[in-house]
């Protein structure tokens, strides 16, 4: 960011069109959703404006509707977009493997568009998707494949903090959500807080590379305590309300996130929710490891196991 404002972004800004891609054979489109934010959030009257999306089709083998999941991707809500080929190529796999319709949304970026904008375009983009329900939205592979009685939400780092905020949305009756989320995966989600907790005070102590991020795309609330970002903080929400049956944790032994993301696991299962979570730790591997090689066992053991998620039934509730 430069004096004058100008921004110049020298990660992620690389494009690759959609396709039919002939290795996994899964089809790909670009769509436009419109938006329009709340006066309660970033100003103080309604705005209008539009997102992009890449939709994801696998290869139809048979006539049954098929998972949904609504993806955000990661890039510290600054940089990168659906459009990024390692984004792109993890898509791809994970829908090849998963056999799910995606949709993989284009949320605004800090800092011209700070904290709420990503949530405020993230929920629209639920929405959006939620309006073909019955069969009759805007978009025909939603329409004909999608089955909304298995809906999820998934995505990394930042898109995993947007994934989390999103699923606690939807908890609330008043967001007036008509379909109801079966799972949401949280690959390496960018939570934080001011006080350390586990390796993070050890050497290399590497707390000030993250400390700045927040304050920078959220500086209407720049707390590191923020509920936003710090959904563990005391007098935080409780994780109780997270509206959805089923959480996958996903975290990394060399990511200094990764102990949040232990914490979190620990505060859901004891919060009250009544669904059913777990946790994968990757070895060895650092942030966001599994989109920069895919060929290795790691990653693909990682879309593996949110492959099989994404394809369970719901669990029984837990009294």
């Amino acid at each position: 960011v430069y004096k004058d404002g100008r921004v110049e972004r020298l990660f992620g800004t690389d494009v690759v069109p959609p396709s039919a891609d002939p290795e996994t054979g899964v089809s790909s489109k670009d769509i436009t959703i419109p938006v329009t934010a709340a006066a309660s959030t970033t100003t103080s009257e309604p705005s209008s404006h539009v997102i992009s999306a890449r939709l994801y089709l696998p290869k139809l083998t048979e006539s049954r509707k098929l998972p949904l999941l609504i993806y955000f991707h990661g890039g510290a809500f600054c940089v990168c977009s659906p459009f990024n080929a390692a984004y792109h190529s993890y898509l791809n796999a994970v829908v090849a493997k998963a056999k799910v319709v995606v949709v993989s949304v284009n949320y605004r970026k800090a800092p011209e568009h700070p904290i709420p904008a990503a949530y405020e375009d993230s929920w629209a983009a639920i929405q959006w998707a939620a309006s073909h329900c019955d069969g009759d939205g805007p978009e025909a592979w939603l329409n004909e494949h999608a089955d909304f009685g298995r809906v999820f939400l998934s995505g990394e780092s930042a898109g995993a903090n947007i994934a989390h905020n999103m699923a606690m949305a939807a908890g609330k009756p008043e967001r007036g959500l008509n379909i109801r989320l079966l799972g949401v995966a949280l690959v390496h989600p960018f939570f934080w807080g001011s006080n350390p907790i586990g390796s993070e005070a050890l050497p290399p102590n590497t707390r000030a590379y993250v400390d700045w991020l927040w304050p920078f795309v959220c500086p209407s609330k720049p707390d590191n305590d923020e509920p936003w970002v710090n959904p563990m903080a005391d007098g935080a929400p409780s994780l109780a309300g997270l509206g959805c049956r089923m959480v996958l944790m996903c975290v990394a032994e060399k990511d200094i996130l990764r102990d949040r993301g232990r914490l979190y696991h620990e505060v859901l299962g004891r919060s009250g929710w009544t669904g059913v979570v777990e946790i994968m730790e990757t070895e060895g591997e650092d942030h966001a490891f599994h989109l920069y090689d895919m060929g290795t066992e790691k990653a693909k053991d990682l879309i593996r196991r949110l492959a099989d998620f994404l394809n369970r039934d719901a669990p029984p509730l837990m009294s």
